[in-house]
Formats: structure tokens, sequence, C-alpha cells
């Protein structure tokens, strides 16, 4: 989970491919929503084109059903059952990380206000193209994945876990981080991906 001061918590996962269902105890689902759906109700996975989403039972894409699997864009409405709706977006164009925005009442398990496809960048900040949009920030925060470790970027004074750090520095699953006019952490969540 990314906690963010001020603007919320959201569901970050790292996968190439992401299972969306039912919460259920042995962990077979990637975003587990608290709505009528299946154990797994469909997939959306990310390679080199982009992002595809692959229906397991009852889904649809801007009001049309699917059949198969189907390509996603900046935008598009998904419908999985008769009432989960989400809103994909991928706001950055240079950067294949992507959001699930709820554009019903449903929540993940547990509850988050959105859910990150993280690939290898993730953007928090004031601007329209940032991942989470981070009003009021004086600029752009970046984490970012590099053989497998994470790390965190800032242009200006940053303190990652109380240490002092000039621009950037490496964070865990358990880091806070602030810097001027902006903080937040990261939490493992038991069993997610």
């Amino acid at each position: 989970m990314l906690w963010i001061d001020g603007v919320g918590g959201y569901r970050v996962s790292t996968a190439d491919r992401v299972v969306i269902g039912q919460p259920s105890g042995g962990g077979e689902v990637d975003v587990p929503i608290l709505g009528d759906l299946a154990r797994q109700h469909a997939a959306i996975r990310r390679d080199a084109e982009g992002y595809t989403i692959e229906p397991m039972r009852e889904a649809r894409l801007n009001g049309r059903p699917l059949s198969g699997p189907a390509p996603l864009g900046d935008g598009v409405r998904i419908e999985l059952g008769s009432k989960v709706r989400l809103v994909f977006r991928r706001p950055h164009g240079l950067s294949a990380t992507a959001r699930l925005e709820f554009a019903s009442p449903h929540r993940t398990y547990p509850p988050a206000d959105g859910v990150l496809l993280m690939a290898d960048t993730l953007i928090l900040g004031p601007g329209r193209q940032s991942h989470i949009v981070c009003r009021g920030w004086p600029g752009e925060v970046l984490l970012y994945r590099t053989d497998e470790r994470m790390f965190c970027r800032s242009a200006g004074r940053l303190e990652i876990d109380g240490r002092e750090c000039h621009d950037r520095g490496p964070v865990t699953l358990s880091s806070r981080i602030s810097g001027e006019g902006f903080s937040f952490s990261l939490e493992a969540i038991p069993g997610g991906p």
C-alpha cells in the first residue's frame, strides 16, 4: 500500500499480470474487490504493446460485452459483473504505469482509493500527467524500480526512514518518505503481490 498524507491510500502491484476478483483466504487474486464478483473475474496484462484485459466472467468495456481479450486505453470504463465499475488511466505517455480508479462505491480489501499497476516508474505530483495527482505539492516525486529494488527521487531535500538524502535513495516496503511539502509511506500487505 502507498499511503499519501492528505491524498489517500493506493494498492500497488508490480506484476505484469494481475487478477481481479473476490477476496479469498488463498491469495488467488491480486486486486481483491469487495463486490459481486467471481473469485477470479478478470485479469489485466501489461506487455511491450500496452495493457490488455482478459475476461474470465461477465465483463464490459465502455458498455460493450467482452468475449475475449481486449486492449485498454486511457479513460476506458471497465464493468465487472453487474455493478463493479472501474476506469483505466494511463496519464503519462512515457511511463507504462497505469491506474485503476473506482467509478462505483466498491473498494479493495484492505480498502484503497485506487490501484496502481506499476511498471518501472511511478510519478506523484501536482501535474495532470502524474500517476497520482497530489495538489499542493511543490514538484514531482518519482518512485522507480531497478534490479528488483525500489528507489525514490525528488528535486529537493528528501528524507527516507529518518535519513537525509540529497535527491534520491533506496526505499523498502515499510519506508516513510518526506520532503519539502510532501510525505508518504509504503506498507507491505500480507500475501500481496
